[in-house]
């Protein structure tokens, strides 16, 4: 059960970040990159563009690792559904029938 919650906090979280970077970004090439448009800058505007699409990817790449791992780690109980087991109880309750009769007389 700890193992679900940690990677159900881990989903919402890359989930989080994936909105935020995508927010970020701009359909037309501009986004965060626009705003860092100065001659005197530290990255410039296309290592910007590139560091938010390579965080884009990896972080939809996680989201999938994630969503595959919490398969795994599902809480399920030892015993059978409720509804195989009521099926398991009309079965054994049941007698037989037999549907056997014989044809009327003319």
């Amino acid at each position: 059960m700890g193992a679900y919650i940690v990677i159900s906090v881990l989903i919402f979280i890359v989930c989080v970040l994936l909105v935020l970077v995508v927010l970020v970004q701009n359909s037309k090439g501009g986004g965060l990159a626009s705003n860092f448009s100065s001659s005197n800058q530290f990255m410039g505007v296309r290592k910007t563009a590139d560091f938010l699409e390579k965080t884009t990817w990896t972080l939809a790449i996680a989201l999938l690792l994630l969503s595959m791992a919490s398969i795994f780690v599902i809480p399920r109980t030892g015993s059978k559904t409720s509804v195989d087991t009521e099926l398991r109880d009309q079965m054994n309750n049941t007698k037989p029938v037999n549907d056997f009769q014989p044809a009327p007389k003319k």
